[in-house]
């Protein structure tokens, strides 16, 4: 593993690219609040949460032509792969405070998923089934 949310060296190492979110709370809990183009590095289209994936089964497999993403672990955990075409890396997603900023041409595959897990996804724009590249031949080619 190259990078954690639990790493004290947090950020950028080379593909996994972790944001600090900012906590706010008190004695009665947390929040944290992601807002387009300030705590998130872009305009947020789409949000959607991925959870009650069943042990054994992974998710993703693909990469977007040009989609920006922020996944958030905000319950329970998962390990994200992520990979270039040249490097592949991989992190434990497992904090409500921390968010994997995934940008470029990147596969994607999600891996490990407690059962108590939500993969929060923040996304800069919409669904559009044209951005998604599905094979990961077609992914090699692409970025080689």
């Amino acid at each position: 593993m190259k990078n954690s949310p639990s790493d004290k060296n947090e950020g950028r190492q080379g593909l996994i690219n972790i944001l600090d979110l900012v906590v706010r709370g008190d004695d009665r809990g947390s929040l944290v609040a992601l807002e387009s183009e300030k705590s998130l590095p872009f305009p947020l289209k789409r949000v959607y949460y991925i959870f009650g994936t069943q042990a054994g089964v992974s998710r993703g497999f693909h990469a977007h032509h040009s989609l920006k993403q922020v996944l958030v672990c905000v319950s329970g955990s998962c390990r994200v792969l992520l990979d270039d075409g040249q490097c592949r890396e991989d992190t434990i997603l497992n904090s409500p405070d921390k968010g994997l900023l995934i940008e470029g041409v990147v596969w994607r595959e999600m891996h490990d998923f407690s059962s108590d897990c939500v993969l929060l996804v923040l996304a800069s724009d919409y669904y559009n089934e044209n951005d998604y590249v599905r094979s990961y031949s077609e992914f090699l080619r692409l970025v080689g």
